[in-house]
């Protein structure tokens, strides 16, 4: 009774970035309303296809018809639907009807006591629901639920009919085993007959079951249907085309996928341009025929870019001149505009545009570009005071943050906002800025994202901070936090900038993050009263990124709120270079034997601590070891010679050392919780016990909170 099922929406070119998502989106919801209407047999697996002119999806083992199956359907209260002689009243009776269940014995009906009142239930049963029927309700939602970028609207054949979607729809087939389930989609009536590749292929193929579809859409329509499999095919003949010129080659991910959505039959070409357009910066070439023209630049083996491109085409031709000629005529006039604006831009020097800053809003509540230029060298300069190469580096810190955001009107961002800080460093160069500025206008962009490389020297470093501390503050103070997956400002990314350059990089290890955020909002000149507020919504959203980022590289969430969780507090230094040091000690103490009974000593001690606090108890360090109990006299003389040990172990930044060195108080500890009473009814003795519970929680617990390690 069961077969596989083919579902295909057959349709105009569809939205290149989108198809993938959309592929995997409609084959996914398909699935998901089978199996809510229980039409999937076991171990169902189901295959997803995604071409510029199709979705479609395969799902195994689909059931002809649901089972039926007995269930209780809850009617009303009994007070309700029962009068006082017992018999069923209209509301009870009209129920009754709408379920179907028109002459139902009330003395068959069960009664359940559901919350405080006795509610009626009657048995039933779910009738069988055929494919036909389920399909067409899961194909709705499939269409309705899709990520659809944009809708378009469009008339059916008919001259009256509008329908809505991604893309008019021509084709729609539907084939359980071999038989076509009769369901509509989109105007179109399901059918067996699929279209092959739009000129190289069969236009009609018609189908004799679900199972040949990709095998006969690749024969006979010249069709790779299967997204993954026609990604994989052109990077094989990316790499194999490119091999005859480099063996220096990676083709962009994002640039594959996008390629991958625009052709049905890849193959792959080579053209070329004429060389006396390297002479501009190889970053616009190569964004120039990437994102225009969806080319992929070939570099030789010192990276340096080569007068030829390859071109992915939708077209297999023995001879393919006319394609390749074709596209290098379309490319000439790309490169001579990125040619012009080049030498355009030249003409004017950086810091003649600066000016030009300040008819560019930055923020309506936060002033123009100009005004942040003079925040981010006040900033910069301040920060730069706190690297290794201190004042001395404040001409080039000031000098960088000055000609930073210059590159912005120029006609070459205009044109290509993704070379803003790469050309600035060009045109630096051009006009004999230091390196060391030239090289901060485009690093103080790094990381532009997860994984990117770091700015490299002071100047890069203190303007790269200065941006992003600029941003967060301010977007902060003016209420612009991000919610949700909302982040217009990319202030996640601003922090996770700020935490992997005070983590990473060299010059900046020994930065705490808390005086950085007040040097910020001393630039911002932020209202008084408005500072702590502001920094304390800052830092915590900044640590929250640090966060993330170790429980990204595999630390356990319980790991990283040991050690955040002593860091939050605002008292202490909040060197996030030391986080991946902490977070390794506390990981090799979490292996240690004696960890979990020590951990959960702490959460003991920690809720102790806090009740007494609560009451009112006055506590603080031992002063003398005059205990009544030998447990007690113990646990303390254990305690100060771990504390004696572990306490050089801390100042020479060796956390792991550290809290091994109080492994040795699980013995200890143990005995002194089964011997005493800590809330003792004498005060004298419960504030000694208090007190060296106090102290041991203070000792052990500077680097992370162990307590936190107790599951």
């Amino acid at each position: 009774m069961s077969a596989p099922l083919l579902v295909e929406l057959l349709t105009e070119e569809l939205p290149p970035k989108a198809l993938s998502r959309l592929g995997e989106a409609f084959a996914a919801a398909l699935t998901r309303g089978l199996a809510k209407r229980e039409l999937l047999g076991n171990g169902t697996t189901t295959h997803a296809f995604a071409t510029p002119r199709r979705l479609a999806a395969r799902i195994t083992n689909v059931k002809r018809e649901s089972e039926s199956h007995p269930v209780q359907l809850k009617l009303m209260p009994v007070t309700v639907g029962l009068d006082a002689e017992g018999k069923p009243t209209p509301a009870l009776l009209k129920k009754l009807d709408a379920l179907g269940l028109r002459g139902t014995d009330v003395a068959s009906l069960r009664r359940r006591v559901e919350g405080k009142a006795e509610t009626l239930f009657a048995d039933s049963t779910t009738p069988a629901m055929p494919l036909a029927t389920a399909l067409q309700q899961a194909l709705e939602e499939a269409i309705a639920q899709l990520p659809i970028p944009k809708m378009m609207s469009y008339q059916l054949a008919d001259g009256e009919t509008t329908v809505q979607f991604v893309r008019p729809a021509h084709g729609l087939v539907a084939l359980h085993g071999s038989d076509v389930v009769p369901v509509k989609a989109l105007g179109l009536e399901a059918g067996r007959v699929t279209h092959g590749h739009r000129f190289q292929g069969a236009r009609d193929i018609t189908l004799a079951n679900a199972d040949e579809y990709e095998g006969r859409l690749e024969d006979e329509g010249a069709v790779i249907a299967d997204f993954a499999v026609r990604r994989a095919a052109i990077a094989t003949k990316l790499r194999e085309k490119s091999e005859q010129l480099t063996l220096r080659y990676q083709p962009p991910q994002a640039l594959l996928d996008e390629v991958t959505a625009l052709v049905e039959r890849p193959e792959v070409y080579l053209g070329a341009f004429d060389e006396e357009f390297l002479s501009v910066p190889q970053e616009c070439l190569v964004l120039t025929m990437q994102q225009n023209q969806k080319y992929f630049p070939l570099l030789d083996e010192q990276g340096k870019l080569l007068p030829r491109f390859m071109i992915v085409s939708n077209m297999k031709l023995d001879d393919a001149s006319a394609i390749v000629q074709g596209n290098e005529r379309v490319i000439r006039p790309r490169l001579a505009d990125a040619r012009f604006f080049f030498e355009t831009d030249k003409k004017t020097k950086l810091s003649d545009r600066v000016s030009q800053l300040a008819s560019i809003v930055y923020h309506n509540k936060l002033g123009t570009q100009a005004q942040r230029v003079e925040r981010l060298r006040k900033l910069a300069a301040a920060i730069q005071e706190g690297l290794p190469r201190g004042k001395a580096g404040k001409e080039w810190a000031d000098r960088a943050a000055f000609l930073a955001k210059a590159d912005l009107v120029t006609l070459m961002v205009g044109e290509f906002p993704e070379l803003q800080g790469v050309i600035g460093r060009y045109y630096a160069e051009a006009d004999g800025e230091q390196p060391s500025v030239a090289r901060a206008i485009e690093q103080h962009y790094w990381p532009r994202f997860s994984g990117d490389a770091l700015p490299v020297g002071d100047a890069s470093i203190a303007v790269a901070l200065a941006d992003r501390l600029d941003a967060l503050l301010g977007m902060f103070s003016i209420g612009n936090v991000p919610t949700g997956d909302k982040d217009p400002f990319a202030l996640r990314r601003a922090a996770l900038g700020i935490v992997r350059i005070l983590m990473e990089t060299q010059p900046a290890l020994s930065m705490e993050l808390t005086p950085l955020l007040r040097k910020a909002t001393e630039v911002l000149h932020l209202a008084p009263e408005s500072v702590e507020a502001v920094v304390a919504q800052t830092r915590t959203f900044v640590r929250e990124r640090a966060a993330n980022l170790m429980r990204e590289r595999g630390y356990t969430a319980h790991q990283v709120a040991a050690v955040m969780e002593v860091e939050s507090v605002e008292s202490r230094p909040d060197r996030l270079d030391l986080l991946p040091k902490k977070l390794e000690a506390v990981r090799e103490f979490a292996a240690l034997p004696e960890s979990a009974s020590l951990a959960a000593a702490n959460k003991r001690i920690a809720n102790i601590i806090k009740q007494a606090h609560e009451k009112g108890e006055k506590f603080g360090f031992v002063d003398h070891d005059n205990f009544p109990e030998q447990v007690e006299r113990d646990l303390y003389h254990a305690l100060r010679q771990a504390s004696a040990k572990a306490s050089p172990q801390f100042e020479k930044g060796n956390y792991t050392d550290y809290l091994k060195s109080f492994a040795v108080l699980r013995a200890p500890v143990d005995k002194f919780f089964d011997g005493v009473m800590v809330m003792a009814e004498d005060p004298h003795v419960r504030q000694k016990r208090l007190n060296l519970l106090f102290e041991l929680e203070f000792e052990m617990n500077r680097v992370a909170d162990i307590s936190k390690l107790a599951s």
